[in-house]
């Protein structure tokens, strides 16, 4: 069956934006890092900190920036579209890779209600833990189960669910045709199998300086995920893995005045930068500062496109 495809933009509310990186540091202390011979001070030695959570040293601050992201409007938005697309009705068992603190699980549960059951799993005990707290309340309306598993290798008998989803996960994974394939053998024939992503090469912001922009967001990302540009693949993916009947969502999220999470979002990649050796602090001050003059002329946009994928497990 032909890709379907759906368009919508999610725009962003007072504090909304993509997710951020995990909290690094100045370019100025990155760079005096780097000078001193060492790595940059920062959350992890692997430049994806989401694919070790646990070896971070201010994990309590990714799982904050995890819950703040997942409670503004946009997010919340592009997020609940996409599960109704899937679609999660009542009584359903459902699986999520990757649920790190727990949002998507939280609004899983909401869906599939008393008679459903939702299985969250991540690689992360320490995120996990946060999780059990934040889904108590949401656990006495349904059933929620919360434990440590590796994506890549799922502690689940074969067609135990309804439907399997990993919501921004496939971007920092090493081998997500495996991931997806584990996916797909844990959901019952009929069952569905949804991924979302977000494309960090379909990411636009209004700058003055186009090519030193285009240099660090592109460096940036193509130095801490796995796959920057996953949500475009989603669909493909999918197919791989065995589904048919692969239907293509595509969201967009949006952010017009710098939110402050947007904000956020852009320092870090400076930061970034800077530890990476893309620029050094001056140019990524200036690059910051850039943005100062665009918000002073009421000509911020940043753009950046979210993808989800669904597929169905051939009976």
């Amino acid at each position: 069956m032909p890709a379907r495809s759906d368009t919508s933009a999610a725009s962003s509310a007072p504090g909304s934006t993509p997710a951020p990186d995990a909290p690094g540091v100045s370019p100025r202390e990155s760079q005096r890092a780097a000078a001193a011979g060492r790595r940059p001070r920062g959350p992890d030695p692997h430049p994806d900190p989401w694919r070790d959570a646990d070896g971070q040293t201010n994990v309590d601050e990714m799982a904050r920036s995890l819950e703040a992201r997942g409670r503004t409007p946009a997010h919340m938005r592009l997020r609940r579209r996409f599960l109704r697309f899937v679609p999660i009705g009542p009584g359903e068992r459902v699986l999520e890779v990757g649920c790190g603190t727990g949002v998507v699980v939280r609004d899983l549960a909401a869906l599939v209600g008393r008679r459903g059951q939702v299985v969250g799993v991540d690689a992360s005990r320490r995120l996990l833990e946060r999780a059990r707290v934040l889904c108590r309340e949401r656990a006495r309306s349904a059933r929620i189960t919360l434990r440590v598993a590796d994506g890549a290798s799922l502690p689940f008998a074969a067609s135990r669910f309804d439907a399997a989803l990993a919501v921004t996960v496939i971007l920092h994974v090493a081998d997500p045709l495996r991931v997806a394939r584990e996916m797909a053998r844990v959901t019952r024939p009929g069952g569905r199998v949804g991924l979302q992503d977000q494309d960090f090469g379909v990411i636009a912001v209004t700058h003055p300086d186009r090519a030193l922009t285009e240099r660090l967001m592109r460096g940036v990302a193509e130095r801490v995920y796995a796959e920057p540009h996953s949500g475009r693949r989603l669909p493909g993916l999918l197919r791989a893995a065995g589904l048919v009947d692969v239907r293509l969502l595509t969201d967009v999220y949006q952010d017009t005045t710098l939110e402050p999470w947007t904000k956020t979002f852009l320092e870090r990649r400076a930061e970034r930068a800077v530890g990476f050796g893309i620029v050094d602090v001056a140019t990524a001050e200036r690059w910051l500062e850039g943005f100062g003059e665009v918000v002073a002329a009421d000509a911020f946009v940043l753009t950046l496109n979210y993808y989800g994928a669904v597929g169905v497990k051939p009976r």
